[in-house]
């Protein structure tokens, strides 16, 4: 006769509904683990897709996902004549906001140069861009079909293709046009914009006296040029040949085109760390409260089970039972809970992590650690029942 299966069906309710709330908790904890780990999927995954050395950007910053870093487009000319270099690929990255069937729609829009690395990974449907113009492939968390029209700035572009689950570090699913494409959308201006620059240079110009007809022509033309130019990016990616040293390439291409090169490790540092570090460790601080929570629940439960069958401990010591059967009897209706709970919320969790609006990625060894601390907690909770169940006198069952 098990004396803790006996005494679950006997309370059968309570035990149920307190397993139950326990797994809501763990489903919580459950997915606040995976929370962290879709965090850091997400920083990674435009890192991960492009499978580059070496970023280069903008001197002195930690571009291009961390801060601000523009650079001309013909920086890859001399990229690439560094000793070293296999190939090159200019990007650029922006966050555009549009409308889409009625509510606001956030697109972390990537510009890469055909036939080049650096665009859409492995597609799931359809096909790559092939034309220079007007074409673009989406993320599959977009949920756009192929064929489907997107209007970004003052063009339309068409859907031809469809890659896997890639988004920004802030979880805006990624869309893939040409690069030409991009620095249209993110750096020309609008036709007022540049009557009025062309105005102002032109008044400034004619007020300078000193320059030459020749010389106030060439200027304008100079200013205006530098004004319409769209031809800017925000980083290049690099390949090295194999066997070519990382550092020593990295400190060639930053001394002679004052420059920063960063490696795939310190981008990967840089993204993971630096950016949600603080999340990291808020959802940390969040699944130790939830623990200790389940912890003081568990204890309570088992402690109240315990005073509740204070005469029924008694008379099994007043007929001789050994106190291993009463400690076994709290240490399994405790275990029992525990793993009921994590069951719940296990189960839980896998059956509408998909549904959440970040990604969630549920690892082994993090389900398998959470596992083992339930259990530990499962044990140490029972403890406060078995020192009052200890405790008690055989003669307390002959007590009113």
């Amino acid at each position: 006769m098990n004396l803790a299966i006996r005494d679950i069906r006997h309370h059968r309710g309570r035990f149920f509904l307190t397993s139950i709330g326990l797994g809501l908790l763990l489903g919580v904890v459950i997915s606040m683990g995976g929370i962290y780990r879709g965090l850091i999927a997400d920083a990674l995954a435009v890192l991960n897709s492009t499978k580059a050395d070496i970023w280069v950007v903008q001197q002195n910053s930690n571009g291009p996902f961390a801060e601000s870093s523009r650079i001309p487009e013909d920086t890859k000319y001399r990229i690439a004549a560094v000793p070293g270099v296999a190939a090159v690929s200019p990007l650029s990255f922006q966050t555009v906001q549009i409308e889409r069937n009625g509510k606001p729609f956030r697109i972390f829009l990537i510009g890469y140069e055909l036939n080049s690395f650096g665009g859409p990974p492995s597609l799931v449907a359809g096909r790559n861009i092939r034309q220079k113009h007007y074409e673009m492939v989406v993320s599959k968390s977009m949920r756009i079909e192929i064929g489907e029209k997107i209007r970004l700035g003052q063009n339309e572009y068409k859907v031809v293709g469809i890659s896997e689950n890639i988004v920004s570090s802030s979880g805006d699913s990624a869309a893939y046009i040409t690069l030409s494409d991009a620095q249209s959308i993110q750096f020309k201006k609008s036709n007022h914009s540049i009557r009025n620059e062309r105005s102002k240079a032109g008044i400034a110009i004619s007020n300078n006296k000193s320059l030459s007809p020749q010389q106030s022509t060439l200027l304008k033309k100079t200013l205006m040029e530098s004004a319409e130019n769209t031809h800017i990016i925000n980083t290049v990616l690099v390949k090295l040949l194999p066997g070519v040293d990382l550092k020593e390439t990295q400190t060639r291409i930053q001394r002679w085109n004052q420059l920063r090169a960063i490696s795939d490790e310190e981008q990967t540092a840089i993204l993971a760390k630096g950016m949600i570090e603080k999340a990291r460790m808020q959802l940390g601080m969040f699944r130790i409260i939830l623990l200790i929570i389940s912890g003081v629940i568990i204890s309570l439960i088992i402690y109240t089970s315990t005073l509740d069958k204070i005469r029924v401990i008694a008379t099994l010591k007043l007929l001789g039972s050994r106190n291993r059967v009463i400690i076994g009897m709290i240490l399994q209706q405790s275990l029992l809970m525990g793993l009921l709970a994590y069951a719940i919320g296990y189960i839980l969790i896998l059956l509408t992590y998909e549904k959440f609006p970040r990604r969630i990625v549920l690892e082994t060894f993090d389900l398998q650690s959470l596992f083992v601390i339930v259990i530990t907690i499962c044990v140490l909770s029972s403890f406060v029942g078995i020192r009052k169940a200890l405790k008690v006198e055989p003669a307390e069952a002959l007590g009113g």
